[in-house]
């Protein structure tokens, strides 16, 4: 079996929501599959962006390349329309001046229609998110 990373635009995956766009910093950066773009948020918190899988997926590890993020809290649904989401994660990240902040989590059995990214707070005004790789095994369930 061979892993794969769901959240790639190439693997279908879709930013369906994001509550701030900058023409120049689009959300759809977050799943193109490159850390030297990125989707950055126009201030204010909460912010939050949904990604959706065009099947459920099993995800083993999640990972996020951001910068600036404080707070952040990662929920999944498995319904068929992004509704009903339940806690995955609630973690304060680590921030160091001019490095990317990279954080991956292991989450045994984590399987997904949707996962709902909600940046609580922030060390700036701004955020970037960079990427998520969502890596996992190809199956069908």
């Amino acid at each position: 079996m061979k892993s794969i990373d769901f959240c790639l635009a190439s693997e279908g995956a879709e930013v369906i929501l994001a509550t701030s766009s900058d023409g120049n910093y689009p959300p759809e950066n977050i799943i193109d599959g490159r850390s030297d773009t990125f989707w950055t948020t126009t201030g204010m918190f909460p912010q939050e962006f949904i990604i959706s899988f065009h099947k459920c997926v099993h995800i083993m590890k999640l990972t996020i390349q951001c910068y600036l993020v404080q707070m952040l809290k990662i929920e999944k649904s498995m319904s068929k329309d992004p509704v009903d989401f339940k806690l995955c994660i609630e973690k304060e990240l680590l921030f160091k001046e001019g490095e990317l902040q990279t954080e991956e989590f292991s989450i045994p059995e984590l399987q997904a229609t949707y996962l709902r990214f909600t940046i609580l707070s922030a060390f700036d005004a701004f955020v970037s998110v960079h990427r998520v790789i969502a890596d996992g095994i190809a199956q069908d369930i």
